[in-house]
């Protein structure tokens, strides 16, 4: 049986004996029903580990102990999804598939071309939304470096990026280069641009290319936007070696 992982308090990670209590303590005892003598990994998120055994167990939280620490380094290349925004709920599908891909920071866009728009209490419900789902599914994939999600970002926050990148790309229906092809760097950030359903608009696609982004094929078929960022991300963490 997989050992399940909860998120627990920097603090605590480095005490002997404590409570786990709060949601991820009712999840730990009231979902997963944890008892006396099973193993669970705390993590804080940030690659800091503690290998626990439960001592006891109440109705919505744990009494543990702490049998081994270690730190888990973050993996190289850093790798980056700029995401166009889906319609519906198909966001928080995306994100849950590129959390349990392995994708380190996935930034959402607002294209010219996106159905959706994110403003006022909206976009803070709506980020509020892709953060916690990205938390769960970095939970339930037992990733102890949790994804950053990041604001909203425009057209000319993500040339910055793509411009500060060691690979910058932009996934392109029309593009000659196979995302396979290309060749990986050893370090830094490598940053994927997926546009939204009515795909990246011409300017777009030329302020990308002045911050030296390559226009990539990801494959002869057409993917929706939602999973063309864990295609993406399927084929560089091979291409990494990460996989």
């Amino acid at each position: 049986m997989t050992v399940p992982v909860f998120l627990a308090d920097p603090a605590d990670l480095g005490r002997a004996r404590f409570v786990l209590g709060g949601p991820e303590g009712r999840h730990a005892a009231a979902v997963r029903r944890l008892r006396a003598g099973e193993r669970l990994d705390l993590t804080d998120g940030a690659g800091a580990v503690a290998e626990c055994v439960v001592l006891a167990a109440g109705k919505d939280s744990l009494e543990i102990e702490v049998v081994r620490r270690r730190e888990v380094p973050a993996p190289r290349p850093r790798l980056v999804v700029v995401q166009g925004l889906p319609k519906g709920d198909r966001g928080e599908l995306a994100v849950e598939m590129m959390t349990e891909a392995g994708v380190d920071v996935i930034v959402p866009w607002a294209a010219a071309r996106c159905v959706t728009q994110w403003k006022g209490e909206r976009a803070a419900k709506a980020l509020a939304r892709w953060r916690s789902t990205a938390r769960e599914a970095g939970k339930q994939a037992r990733r102890f470096h949790l994804p950053e999600v990041t604001g909203l970002s425009a057209t000319a926050e993500v040339a910055a990026l793509l411009s500060a990148a060691a690979l910058g790309i932009v996934l392109h229906e029309e593009a000659a280069a196979p995302l396979s092809r290309l060749e990986p760097p050893d370090d830094g950030d490598i940053v994927v641009v997926v546009g939204p359903e009515g795909g990246i608009a011409e300017e777009e696609l030329a302020a990308f290319r002045e911050a030296k982004a390559v226009p990539a094929l990801l494959g002869p078929t057409v993917l929706r936007t939602s999973t063309a960022g864990v295609a993406a991300a399927a084929v560089l963490q091979a291409r990494t070696g990460r996989w």
